[in-house]
């Protein structure tokens, strides 16, 4: 055994494996969590239970007052905007894209959102950019009205390069069983619109296929003629986040369903919550379509049904209310510091989806 331990080191054999060597470095990570502790805490309720650093986070249930609690889970990510973000080397907003996609998720089956998760997986751990994030993330739970109470960041060498970075969020909810929604949707409902500022977190890859590679802009350059924003300023423009609101407008009057207007733009969420002998009937025109979608529909000459398709159009919450409530549920969501339009109506039908052009 001497004599192979000899000859091993008179070969010039390489030093012992490190972590560090493999491309994965303890110290940033535990300087990360020292910077990120103080956003987590801003966001707890008095729900959480303990402090930062066990293996999993606690949250009471018991002191909600619910008769028939039911658990609402949600996930979701922010998808390429994150590139945007990384392009820009600007972090502080994309978090609350994250929770605005999963919170909102929830607030639509009528609950209230009570926690968050998130996992941040990168290719080379830089404390200062996760911090970023992560404030960004607190600053989302903080509107949605939840505890951000975990979360993991992964390094990834290997499998990403040093910049990049990924984003998921898991949210849980809860909703009396006899308020889930949608229910009673019926026909002569009306829909209201509430407006969404900008892109927010969909349609991101054919908007910067259009924008930056079509038409050869700059993220540093004006977003359009005579803006005095620049094209990465309103790329990055954070999501609204519509949980409170639609919290409010559910306590005012008998909201029948919502629809959070993501993947698959106006006409294919609204869908999602109609019944198979209804339709919903869409005006095109009645609200202000923020100058984005127009820069993108012109510089990557997409069709209007792509269009329709891919992106929200200014549109990012639909709530469908009962036709004597309209005036009540544009007020509240207005009070609430959304704009909001009546943009529809539900008729008779077979559970489509139509938008009329202006």
């Amino acid at each position: 055994m001497s004599g192979a331990s000899e000859n091993r080191s008179n070969s010039g054999a390489s030093k012992p494996l490190t972590y560090s060597d493999a491309g994965v470095n303890i110290a940033a990570g535990e300087e990360a969590v020292e910077r990120i502790k103080a956003h987590v805490r801003s966001t707890f309720r008095p729900e959480v239970i303990g402090d930062l650093g066990g293996f999993g986070g606690l949250f009471s249930l018991g002191k909600l007052g619910f008769e028939d609690p039911v658990l609402v889970a949600s996930t979701d990510g922010v998808g390429t905007k994150s590139m945007v973000a990384r392009l820009a080397g600007k972090y502080d907003t994309i978090g609350i894209d994250l929770v605005a996609m999963s919170a909102d998720d929830i607030a639509v089956q009528g609950a209230e959102p009570l926690f968050f998760l998130d996992y941040i997986s990168v290719g080379s751990l830089d404390p200062v950019m996760v911090d970023a994030i992560v404030s960004g993330v607190a600053d989302g739970c903080r509107q949605a009205g939840c505890a951000l109470i975990g979360g993991e960041m992964s390094e990834h060498p290997d499998l990403m390069s040093a910049g990049e970075f990924d984003l998921v969020g898991f949210a849980v909810g809860i909703v009396e069983r006899s308020k889930i929604l949608p229910q009673r949707v019926a026909a002569g409902d009306q829909i209201i619109g509430f407006a969404s500022p900008g892109l927010r977190s969909n349609g991101y890859s054919l908007a910067r296929r259009a924008l930056l590679d079509r038409a050869g802009r700059s993220l540093q350059s004006p977003a359009w003629s005579g803006a005095h924003h620049s094209l990465g300023e309103e790329l990055l423009r954070p999501s609204a986040i519509y949980a409170p609101a639609m919290s409010a407008l559910n306590r005012r009057v008998d909201v029948h369903a919502f629809a959070h207007v993501t993947g698959g733009g106006i006409g294919g969420n609204l869908e999602r919550v109609l019944p198979s002998s209804l339709d919903g009937v869409i005006r095109r025109g009645v609200w202000e379509e923020p100058r984005i979608f127009a820069e993108v529909q012109a510089a990557g000459d997409v069709s209007d049904d792509e269009m329709q398709r891919t992106f929200n159009l200014g549109l990012g919450m639909l709530a469908v209310v009962p036709a004597g409530e309209v005036e009540a549920a544009l007020d509240s969501v207005r009070a609430s510091g959304h704009q909001a339009w009546l943009v529809g109506e539900i008729v008779h039908g077979s559970g489509r989806a139509h938008i009329t052009s202006p």
